[in-house]
């Protein structure tokens, strides 16, 4: 394997030009679909979408992803749109091992919450529509961003830089993305830059999108949609309702379990581990 130089920036031009056609693309869908569903997108103040709504919207960020990354790639070929990270290797293990972590995240960050009186329960709300459209609302962001940030930005980034370095170019520019998020803090910020490590931590060793595609998918499914917390800020439906006491750094406030200091203990946790995992793995890149 030939090892990039370290003089050579244009992996990380590559990962930051990508910002302004993604923006613009998106931008267009967004506002096509929101047109098309009756939905205001030029509101102000922004009238809140309903869930159907936002899982259109959703797809149009999705489809204005892809459509992006195939137009930045050099070589327009479905082989190499696979390449960026869907190649037919280990998905049903990747998948089962990122379902899993995320889960297991979510359930002992709110059982750690619950028994130290740092959240309440209130109602259970069992609404099976309104759990599917969110289950493939989740799907579409997981699928999106894991491609644009670990499938384009990252994959460039490796090109130029060693792939430490560019795990953590790359998880800063996948939390300063989120910079608009509402509630959005400093130590948010650094939450998701641990998330981004997270996230891309099994996409440098193997090269596949499988594991944190499935991992990012959980993560804001059962912290959203099963635990009642916010995600990244943005309120959802949620199977149990939840009540903060008080919003401060060890439940993450109305940012979400995410922005907390616990969450950030967690993921590092679960870095090792994942690192630990791959690394025993061939590589395939």
């Amino acid at each position: 394997m030939k090892i990039p130089s370290k003089d050579n920036h244009q992996g990380l031009f590559h990962a930051l030009i990508i910002i302004l056609p993604y923006v613009f693309i998106t931008g267009i869908l967004q506002i096509t679909g929101s047109y098309l569903i009756g939905y205001d997108y030029m509101s102000q103040p922004r009238v809140p979408k309903t869930e159907l709504q936002s899982l259109v919207i959703q797809a149009c960020t999705t489809i204005g992803s892809i459509i992006t990354v195939v137009v930045m790639l050099e070589n327009k070929s479905i082989k190499s749109f696979i390449a960026v990270g869907f190649q037919n290797i280990a998905l049903k293990k990747d998948l089962l091992l990122g379902l899993l972590t995320g889960f297991i995240i979510m359930l002992v960050g709110f059982l750690t919450l619950y028994f130290t009186n740092q959240i309440r329960y209130e109602s259970f709300d069992f609404d099976v529509i309104k759990l599917l459209i969110s289950f493939g609302t989740f799907v579409l962001v997981a699928l999106s961003e894991e491609l644009l940030c670990r499938g384009f930005m990252l994959n460039n980034l490796m090109k130029s830089y060693n792939k430490y370095v560019a795990l953590v170019l790359s998880s800063a520019i996948f939390s300063l993305i989120h910079i608009g998020n509402p509630y959005i803090s400093t130590l948010n910020l650094i939450g998701l830059f641990v998330a981004g490590l997270l996230l891309g931590i099994s996409y440098i060793y193997t090269g596949r999108l499988w594991f944190p595609i499935a991992l990012h998918f959980s993560w804001n499914f059962f912290q959203g949609s099963v635990f009642g917390f916010n995600v990244s800020g943005i309120n959802n439906y949620s199977l149990i309702t939840t009540h903060l006491p008080s919003s401060n750094l060890w439940n993450g406030g109305d940012f979400g379990f995410e922005g907390s200091i616990l969450s950030v203990v967690f993921q590092i946790i679960a870095i090792y581990f994942v690192a630990r995992h791959y690394q025993q793995e061939p590589s395939s890149l």
